[in-house]
Order: C-alpha cells, then structure tokens, then sequence
C-alpha cells in the first residue's frame, strides 16, 4: 500500500498538468482511502483488500463490483482459531450465519459499517459492538 501512496503522490507531483478535474479528484479520493488504510495498519489491523472489478452492462455503463463475500468468510473461517477477536468492516446481512457461529465459539465480533447502510439483522446481532464507520474516519482524522 505505501507503495502505491508513493505512486499516486508522484501522479499529482509530475504530471498534474495533464490530468483532468476528474481524475485528479479520483487520485485524491484513493488516496484519502490509503492513508486511512494505511493508519489502520498502523494501528496493528490486518488488511485484506481485493481490487475492484469492472464490468460493462449492456447499455454501456459500468459496474463496479468487489465480489469479496466468499473471500472474507473463508477467511474468517481460516483465522477463527488464530484470534479472539474479529472486526468486521461491513453491514452485509449475509455475513450474520459466519458472525454468529465466532461468537458461538466465543470470539468477539465488532461490526465496523455506516449505520445507515447496515443491514438489520446485523445490528440486531451486533448491538453495542456496532461501531459507525464515519465516526471512526472522523475519529482517525483528528489524531
């Protein structure tokens, strides 16, 4: 990741001219992301990021799509005897059965997500181990 950070800088360093409004914007909003990615990581989190895939619909635009569902329960299964406790970033309803059976097992699971994007179930299940995501970004931005 800092490897990238130093990517991006460089972008905006050496050829800023030639870029347009928006890909300067998207470079800033990149590496907004890393550095609270890389403060993180700092703070002794492991991440585990997948880059975005595109696809084009038939009408020409294009999707985004992470697909990291499978991928983040399989490690969740793979790390559940290595940890006690599991910060989730994410509100997807689809991750209560893995969740429920860390706690079962007696893991800690804390729900990092926007509130107004997580599922209800999820809250219901998390209770006062929900954390809103913005209020840490905001939190991270103070320090």
């Amino acid at each position: 990741m800092k490897q990238l950070e130093v990517y991006l800088l460089g972008l905006l360093r050496n050829d800023e001219e030639r870029l347009n409004e928006a890909d300067l914007l998207l470079i800033g909003r990149h590496l907004q992301r890393l550095k609270f990615y890389l403060r993180l990581e700092g703070f002794g989190y492991k991440l585990f990021l997948k880059p975005v895939k595109l696809y084009e619909q038939d009408d020409g635009s294009t999707k985004r799509k992470a697909n990291c569902d499978v991928d983040m329960a399989f490690y969740l299964m793979r790390e559940k005897y290595n940890c006690d406790r599991f910060l989730i970033l994410s509100g997807d309803g689809d991750f209560l059965p893995v969740l429920k059976y860390l706690k079962s097992i007696g893991k800690e699971v804390i729900v990092l997500s926007r509130s107004e994007r997580t599922a209800k179930e999820i809250k219901q299940f998390a209770g006062a181990n929900l954390r809103d995501f913005q209020y840490l970004r905001e939190l991270l931005k103070m320090g």
